[in-house]
């Protein structure tokens, strides 16, 4: 019988970590006692370099459960390092693994109709919301426009999912043989092929705790995501210096027009203004191309993507990929 893996990254979430480990923990039990999984299954938490008590928590249930496992980063590498450090060192745990993260927001009633998409032979299932109704206006917007986005520059994606998914032991091998430092799975796991299905569920409101999302950090993934897959913003850069530079032209002819006509008129407004266009341009150009060569710059190094400090799976400790 399968053995599943629940996989869950945990950033500063002692508010509402122990209600979640519960409800995951029921779920487990219920997809075991139903025979639809192994007595094996586990829940594996990854606490990425929390400074309040969740790796404490995932200690203490750790202790008192067999479901209940842990590794804990030696510092923040952030939330898709931290699936990755999951899926890592649970691989040889496994044959399904589902992601979810520890806020209570995706629905964990879901994963069982997730693990029934796995025996009908797909080996990825994506959750994906039904609706925004959750989400203020301005979110809603924003999220529409980056699939929009994403999908006009060719990358592949599901739409309104996130990171809850189940993936089996065969796509979590070819997906750990990706190296790149600058991870944004949502994108790199349709690119592994293997049938795929959706199932679609209401998202809730966080019942506690402060999203690990703000705008500021949900802008920097946007463009992280953008930027990783394709190199659509240096053809947009390309597109405005030959449209600045069309408009260049016409406005020399326009002035050579009115030097001939004797109408010229000294001033500064139109200097001024066509040179702080054309600094802008410039700068723009000058921060995406930047930004490409510090990927590259990041991709050079080869450090590791997360160091794992403790690990509750296997005793070992230290870890480093």
């Amino acid at each position: 019988m399968k053995r599943l893996i629940i996989i869950v990254p945990a950033y500063n979430e002692e508010e509402t970590l122990s209600k979640s480990l519960m409800t995951l923990q029921n779920a487990l039990k219920r997809m075991i006692e139903q025979q639809r999984i192994s007595k094996e299954s586990q829940i594996v938490v990854v606490n990425d370099g929390s400074n309040d008590a969740t790796w404490p928590i995932v200690e203490k249930f750790a202790s008192n459960t067999p479901y209940i496992s842990g590794i804990n980063f030696s510092r923040n590498f952030g939330h898709q390092n931290a699936i990755l450090g999951g899926l890592t060192a649970a691989q040889n745990y496994g044959d399904i693994f589902i992601t979810i993260d520890a806020d209570l927001q995706d629905d964990v009633d879901v994963m069982v109709k997730m693990v029934d998409a796995y025996d009908k032979g797909y080996d990825v299932v994506y959750g994906a919301r039904n609706d925004r109704e959750t989400d203020t206006r301005f979110k809603r917007w924003t999220a529409e426009t980056f699939y929009r986005v994403m999908e006009k520059i060719g990358v592949e994606m599901i739409p309104n999912s996130a990171d809850y998914r189940l993936t089996s032991r065969r796509v979590v091998d070819h997906l750990l043989t990706f190296k790149e430092q600058n991870l944004f799975l949502r994108g790199i796991v349709p690119k592994i092929g293997f049938p795929s299905t959706v199932v679609y569920y209401a998202r809730k409101e966080r019942e506690s705790g402060k999203t690990k999302y703000p705008f500021r950090k949900m802008i920097s993934f946007a463009w992280d995501g953008i930027t990783s897959f394709s190199i659509a913003p240096m053809h947009a850069v390309l597109a405005m210096g030959v449209i600045t530079t069309f408009i260049s032209l016409c406005i020399l002819l326009y002035t050579g027009w009115q030097y001939l006509a004797g109408q010229t008129i000294q001033g500064w407004s139109s200097l001024m203004v066509s040179i702080w266009f054309l600094g802008g341009v410039q700068l723009i150009g000058i921060s995406v191309i930047g930004e490409y060569i510090g990927k590259i710059f990041s991709e050079t190094k080869s450090r590791p993507r997360f160091i794992i400090q403790d690990n509750l799976l296997s005793g070992d400790q230290h870890e480093a990929q």
